[in-house]
């Protein structure tokens, strides 16, 4: 069975600064999936490289089969926006928009009809917990709140994988810990994959796998 994510010979440098040195990663489909290591190790630069926000100096990225090295200007939007969902430390909600609205643009981007996604939209923040703060905007929320309709947001086109950069990073512990077990309920119940950038030692030591990086590789 084809891994649903493969990473090989990944090499990335900034200047003179040789960030990642040929780092190789094999994902499972439903896996959650936790990288650690200390801060400037790289592990950011991997992520976006692997939700191709950035791309490697040399190396293959393969999604679902699909070599993402491969793909361009609108073809590589579309495919971001329809198989790959982001959650960062900072929500990056839109302001001027309701919570519902947040999470339903990146499916109206996708060509999808506006009242189905909605629905979508509105069951998805159900489900999140959220089913009083449809008409709210990011202003009127808590920061755990905020960080919920982020996570229903990179759901919203039913994506191939979840990648989220410290995503309790901005969350008190409570918060942070009713995140935590939010993204188990989805891998369970959806069978979502997460691959998740993170300092906390409680969310790793709860993944199915926890990969280890210093100095641009992983630690084995």
């Amino acid at each position: 069975m084809l891994p649903l994510l493969k990473a090989t010979g990944i090499y990335k440098k900034y200047g003179s600064v040789e960030v990642l040195r040929g780092l190789d990663l094999e994902l499972s489909k439903g896996q959650l999936v936790t990288i650690v290591g200390p801060s400037g190790c790289g592990k950011s630069t991997l992520l976006h490289i692997l939700g191709t926000l950035d791309q490697a100096d040399q190396g293959v990225v393969e999604l679902e089969g699909v070599n993402l090295s491969t793909l361009n200007g609108r073809t590589l939007a579309n495919f971001r926006n329809q198989k790959i969902g982001f959650v960062f430390q900072f929500h990056h909600l839109l302001p001027e928009f309701t919570a519902l609205e947040n999470v339903s643009i990146p499916g109206w981007i996708a060509g999808r009809k506006k009242s189905e996604v909605k629905k979508a939209a509105a069951d998805l923040l159900e489900k999140l917990g959220l089913k009083d703060r449809l008409t709210h905007k990011p202003g009127e929320l808590s920061g755990g709140e905020q960080q919920r309709v982020a996570v229903a947001r990179a759901l919203i086109n039913q994506p191939s994988i979840v990648l989220a950069d410290e995503p309790t990073g901005n969350l008190d512990g409570v918060h942070a810990k009713e995140l935590h077990a939010l993204f188990h309920a989805l891998k369970k119940e959806l069978g979502q994959t997460f691959v998740i950038v993170t300092h906390n030692e409680e969310l790793a030591a709860q993944s199915d796998r926890v990969l280890t990086m210093r100095d641009g590789k992983f630690v084995i």
